[in-house]
């Protein structure tokens, strides 16, 4: 067996974990669907991503052993996937596996015949008998001596998976636009879903609800109190300000660090998985940033200096995650082992008395909240009052200790999508946090993007080291990418992130629109695998078509393209049955839904008074903000604005109709 495999070649860090596999892995590739139909064997389909950390627990049982490795590569072809790179190789056997099983969830292994057709499905399999799950080798050998022996029954079942998911593509897909949805009911049904007592909705595990939280900002408004709101947006602010409260003050955010993991595997957001990525930490950090006040804005920094400090790459571009594991110092790969510490560690690095301090204000137990006796750093309380610069010097000396430890691996590709909504957080918090030095990365990640990923006029949708890999963007590539382009064009009034980002929904409503007014999240020039993927409810990121409704309002707002409002109105319109049936899962649709588009453009000298004028159009439900000197050739939304009697002016209009400018912050919320 040679010392590589294949994937040595591969662009994706996970494909490149497997690199040395004893397994002869192949891509997603013609040439491998080729190869099995050579050999007449069926195709064993792994799909993982790099921070999953039971594909590492499956890739160390099953495919670094020999023995394993030497079954599947006589009786298949292994193909490798990573969900990142090929999100909608992923969403096809997601589905398949989810109508086949139940539920989902990654690694996910899928055992498909020629026509890439999938007739078996599950998630992870360990290498013994164990818990009622059969071992993956004795799956290996059934599914194997099946297509040996009775290729029938396998066509058969293959056929009528494949007719389910066609079947359920063409369900999913929008009949509903007519569906009547009302913002009263959406609070309602989220409000029946809200957790009273840990903020967010539903159990354990429990995400961070980035997208539903936005559209509680919205419908919340100008209210800051119940003395000033409608019932409607005293619900709002209540699950609002809960929830940021709750995610901030637990495990789930790294309280040395900054940045959030994924999610919690409590409803308490006390123990997290411990994996970090780009996609969460992008969303809410625009999130608290737009909320603002204390908590918010010292969130937003917080993790903003996180992502610049620790997912960055040398090219400009952010990294897609940090792992969950790493090293425990004896040699071993354990969950949480970089972030969780004891009374006794704490004592260590601090001294007794400031130690024992730490433990109270940060939570940590003798028994422990985590594993082994080790707990999370939770702020429930916030900062002692009285004692900022002791937190701060303590804070800081835990930093350096754990700097020391071995850090958790870092997956370095970047994701046009991913990283479009890095920049769009970046921008939101460079303007709401007057902080320069967010927008120079967000434009250097902007070039990045335009740079290396595109070409001829198309979104490639990941890199690796200034190198863009093969595959083709995606719909949420598309949506995001533009989006991030014309917020960066509102904050620097530079047209040409704007014409860039404008060229990029051109492109995707030429290439990913259904006849209905919804989109596709693939192209229409795109490999065709055994049904188009079409999904428009959000998941841990905005789906594909969230984030066109967004890019679409921002483009109209800036030019007044009524073209991009229609398509916006329309996509809207399609997932009105989503909005209604599940509101968890459209908060990002919603949030455009529920607001008027204003437009708005701030002229005048950068000062004190022009970021006063621009900090509060930027938070104003619904505004698409630019921001300039003076008036601008290339941005519609600025042509003709000049300063008010020599002093910075905001001009807020709706559909290219204004109000008088303004020049006191205070006018604005009239």
């Amino acid at each position: 067996m040679a010392d590589v495999n294949r994937l040595a070649s591969a662009t994706s860090p996970y494909l490149l974990q497997h690199a040395q596999n004893p397994v002869d892995w192949w891509e997603w590739s013609p040439e491998a669907f080729a190869e099995a139909r050579r050999r007449d064997v069926p195709i064993l389909l792994s799909v993982g991503y790099a921070a999953c950390h039971w594909c590492h627990v499956m890739a160390h049982e099953s495919f670094e052993d020999e023995s394993t490795a030497a079954y599947l590569n006589a009786h298949y072809v292994p193909i490798k996937v990573d969900r990142e790179e090929r999100p909608d190789v992923d969403a096809v056997y997601m589905a398949a596996t989810q109508a086949m099983t139940g539920s989902g969830g990654w690694p996910m292994t899928v055992v498909l015949d020629h026509d890439a057709r999938p007739f078996w499905a599950g998630t992870y399999l360990p290498p013994q008998p164990r818990h009622g799950q059969p071992a993956f080798t004795q799956v290996l050998q059934a599914l194997a001596d099946a297509w040996r022996d009775r290729r029938g029954e396998i066509d058969q079942a293959a056929a009528g998976i494949t007719e389910h998911l066609v079947a359920m593509n063409t369900a999913s897909q929008p009949q509903d636009s007519a569906v009547a949805w009302s913002v009263e009911d959406a609070i309602a049904a989220l409000a029946e879903q809200f957790d009273p007592l840990a903020g967010g909705f539903g159990g354990a595990p429990k995400f961070p609800p980035s997208m539903v939280l936005e559209f509680l900002r919205t419908v919340a408004g100008d209210a800051v109190s119940g003395t000033d709101a409608s019932e409607r947006q005293k619900q709002a602010l209540h699950m609002l300000h809960r929830t940021l409260a709750a995610m901030a003050g637990g495990g789930m955010y790294d309280q040395l660090g900054g940045g959030f993991a994924r999610y919690s595997v409590d409803r308490g957001w006390v123990v997290p998985h411990f994996e970090k990525m780009l996609y969460d930490n992008a969303q809410l950090l625009g999130l608290y940033a737009r909320v603002g006040g204390e908590l918010g804005e010292r969130v937003a920094r917080e993790t903003a200096e996180f992502m610049l400090r620790e997912l960055r790459t040398p090219e400009g571009g952010f990294a897609s995650a940090l792992d969950a594991d790493s090293d425990d110092g004896t040699g071993r790969h354990v969950e949480g082992a970089f972030y969780a510490w004891t009374p006794t560690e704490l004592d260590e690095a601090l001294g007794v008395e400031r130690g024992r301090w730490a433990a109270e204000v940060f939570e940590v137990t003798e028994a422990g909240t985590f594993e082994h006796g080790m707990s999370t750093l939770q702020l429930r309380h916030g900062i002692p009052k009285g004692e900022q610069r002791r937190f701060e010097e303590v804070r800081a000396r835990l930093m350096d200790v754990r700097d020391q430890r071995p850090r958790p691996a870092c997956d370095d590709k970047v994701v046009a999508a991913w990283n479009g909504l890095a920049i769009s957080g970046l921008v939101d918090a460079a303007v709401l946090l007057d902080e320069p030095r967010y927008l120079a990365a967000a434009i250097a990640a902007a070039e990045l993007l335009v740079t290396v990923h595109l070409r001829d006029g198309r979104l490639l949708r990941v890199s690796r080291g200034g190198v863009a890999g093969s595959h083709n963007g995606v719909l949420e590539d598309y949506g995001c990418v533009a989006g991030a382009l014309l917020a960066l064009a509102g904050a620097t009034a530079d047209a040409e992130w704007m014409r860039r980002g404008l060229d990029l929904l051109d492109v995707a409503l030429a290439q990913f629109c259904a006849a209905d007014g919804g989109f596709h999240d693939t192209a229409a020039d795109a490999e065709q695998l055994v049904v188009r993927p079409r999904d428009a409810s959000d998941n841990a990121s905005p789906s594909g078509t969230s984030a066109m409704i967004h890019a679409l309002r921002q483009a109209y707002a800036l030019t007044g393209a009524g073209r991009y409002l229609e398509a916006a109105d329309q996509a809207v319109a399609s997932v009105g049955g989503l909005m209604s049936r599940a509101p968890r899962f459209a908060g990002w649709s919603l949030a455009a839904a529920a607001t008027e588009i204003v437009e708005v453009a701030v002229v005048g000298p950068a000062g004190a008074e022009r970021t006063a004028l621009a900090q509060k159009a930027w938070r104003m439900p619904g505004a698409v903000v630019v921001i300039a000197d003076a008036a601008t050739e290339g941005i519609p939304l600025l042509d003709g604005r000049t300063q008010v009697d020599g002093e910075p002016a905001a001009y807020v209009c709706r559909n290219f109709v204004c109000e008088r400018p303004v020049t006191d912050p205070a006018e604005l919320r009239a």
